[in-house]
C-alpha cells in the first residue's frame, strides 16, 4: 500500500506524541514492505529531511502562525498526496481531519487517527475551538475508517456520535541507549529528581506541578523538560516563576538523553487536564519509574494500579499526593519495577502496526466498494469521470478479501510516483 501522513509537525521525531505515533507506526510500515509519504512542516525540520529508516519525506512550507500553521500544511499535504496516487491519506488529529473530505471526493480511501479531543485544550479561543469541533465531527464521518488512541475516548466520540471507530492505542518504544552525561550538565543525581516531560503549554499542567513542588518545600530538584508550542507567554511565565534554583528547565530533550532522565528519575509526574493517551506515561512506565499523573480518564486508563493519581487541577491535592510519593518511594520503585514488562506488552508498536494495517485494507475495501456503487449508478455511461483510485481500489479490495498480498515488485511502473 502506498500511504500518505498527514497531520503530524515532522519526522524524525523530537518532541510531540503525535510525531512519536506517525514515526514508529511509518518505519513499520516501511519493513513491511509498503510505501509511506510522510509530510514535515519547515518550522518544525528547518534542516530538509527525503528520508528516515526507509519513509520517504517531503517538507511543504505553512504559515507558522498559532492558528494556520496546521492548516495550511495540511491543505498542502493533502492536495501532494492526491498529486502523488497515494492509496490511503491518514490523517492525525482532529484539526487535519477538517480536510479528510477532500481524498474522499476523489475516491481515496482515508483514516483519521484521533489523538484526543484537541478543542477542549486552553489555548484555543472560542473560534479555533469551534473549528476543533468541526474537524472533531469531520473525523467521525468522512473517513472511511476512524482510529482513537484511547479506549475511554473510543467510548465518549460513540456516544456524542452515534458512530463506533476503532480503538488502537499508542505504543512504547523504549531507547535502550542511554546519554548519562545530561545528569552532569543539570547537575543532577541519579534517583534524586523529580521529572516532568512534555510540551509547555497549559493543558500540560506544568503550572500546577510548580506550585505544588514549591510550596512543598521539597529539597529535590524538579526538572521540566519541554518547550513552546506557540505558548511563548506561557512558558516565559513558567521561568519567572523559578526562583529558587530547584527548578531546572533544559527546554526540550528527546532520544538517548530523555531515556537517561526517565530511567534515573525518582519519581515522574504528569498533571495534565488535557491527554490522549500519553506516550510520555507510557515511557516513564517502561522505564520503570515511579509515576504520579492527574485522574483524568486517559491517565487512568493506563495507570490503573500501577501509580499513583491526584485530582486534576487541584494544586492541593497534587501537593499532598506529591509529598506522599517521596515518602513511598521505595514500595512506588518495587511496583513500577514489575510494571514495566507488562507495559512494554500490553503497548507494542508491532502490534499497534498490524491493527493498523488491518484498517487500511477494510479502508481500501470500503473504497472499492463505493467505486463499483458509482460504477453501478450509471455515472460512466453519461459521461463523468471515474474516482482516479478506482483501480487500486479495486485491486486492493479483491486482495483483502482473498487475503492475498501484492509483492510491491510486480506494480507497474507508474505506481511508484509516492517515491518518487
Amino acid at each position: 500500500m502506498r500511504v500518505a501522513m498527514i497531520g503530524q509537525k515532522g519526522i524524525p521525531a523530537t518532541h510531540g506524541g503525535v510525531e512519536r505515533h506517525v514515526q514508529e507506526l511509518s518505519v513499520r510500515l516501511c519493513q513491511g514492505g509498503h510505501q509511506v509519504l510522510v509530510y514535515n512542516r519547515h518550522s518544525y525540520m528547518p534542516e530538509e529531511v527525503s528520508e528516515f529508516r526507509g519513509v520517504r519525506v517531503v517538507t511543504l512550507p505553512s504559515v507558522a502562525t498559532k492558528h494556520l500553521d496546521a492548516i495550511s500544511h495540511v491543505t498542502l499535504c493533502t492536495l501532494h498526496a492526491l498529486a502523488a496516487g497515494a492509496d490511503i491519506v491518514h490523517y492525525h488529529a482532529i484539526g487535519p481531519a477538517l480536510l479528510s473530505w477532500m481524498p474522499r471526493l476523489r475516491g481515496t480511501a482515508v483514516v483519521v487517527t484521533i489523538h484526543g479531543r484537541d478543542w477542549q485544550r486552553p489555548k484555543w479561543g472560542p473560534t479555533a475551538s469551534a473549528a476543533l469541533r468541526c474537524g472533531e465531527w469531520m473525523a467521525m464521518h468522512a473517513p472511511q475508517e476512524t482510529i482513537v488512541v484511547s479506549e475511554s475516548l473510543t467510548r465518549q466520540l460513540a456516544q456524542t456520535y452515534g458512530r463506533s471507530a476503532h480503538f488502537i492505542p499508542n505504543g512504547i518504544a523504549i531507547e535502550e541507549n542511554e546519554d548519562t552525561t545530561i545528569l552532569d550538565e543539570l547537575g543532577l543525581e541519579a534517583d534524586r529528581y523529580i521529572l516532568f516531560a512534555s510540551r509547555l503549554v497549559p493543558e500540560k499542567g506544568a503550572h500546577y506541578l510548580m506550585e505544588a513542588y514549591q510550596t512543598a518545600g521539597i529539597e529535590m530538584p524538579l526538572v521540566i523538560a519541554g518547550d513552546s508550542s506557540f505558548s511563548s507567554d506561557y512558558v516565559r511565565r513558567l521561568h519567572a516563576a523559578c526562583a529558587n534554583g530547584h527548578v531546572i528547565l533544559p527546554g526540550f530533550v528527546y532520544g538517548e538523553r530523555l531515556a537517561a532522565l526517565f530511567a534515573r528519575a525518582a519519581l515522574f509526574v504528569l498533571p495534565s487536564d488535557v491527554e490522549g493517551l500519553p506516550i510520555v506515561l507510557l515511557e516513564a512506565l517502561g522505564h520503570g519509574t515511579p509515576v504520579l499523573a492527574s485522574d483524568i480518564d486517559p491517565n487512568r486508563e493506563v495507570l490503573g494500579v500501577l501509580g499513583r493519581t491526584f485530582r486534576a487541577g487541584d494544586v492541593d491535592d497534587l501537593r499532598r499526593q506529591l509529598t506522599a510519593s517521596l515518602a513511598d518511594l521505595p514500595s512506588m520503585r518495587e511496583q513500577a519495577r514489575r510494571a514495566s514488562p507488562f507495559i512494554r506488552r500490553v503497548y507494542d508498536w508491532d502490534s499497534v502496526t498490524t491493527q493498523t494495517i488491518a484498517v487500511y485494507e477494510h479502508a481500501l475495501s470500503e473504497a472499492g466498494r463505493a467505486a463499483r456503487l458509482w460504477l453501478r449508478s450509471g455515472h460512466s455511461r453519461v459521461g463523468g469521470p471515474p474516482p482516479l483510485s478506482l483501480s487500486r481500489a479495486r485491486r486492493t479490495s479483491v486482495r483483502a478479501r482473498s487475503g492475498a498480498s501484492e509483492d510491491c515488485s510486480t506494480r507497474p511502473p507508474d505506481d511508484a510516483r509516492l517515491g518518487a
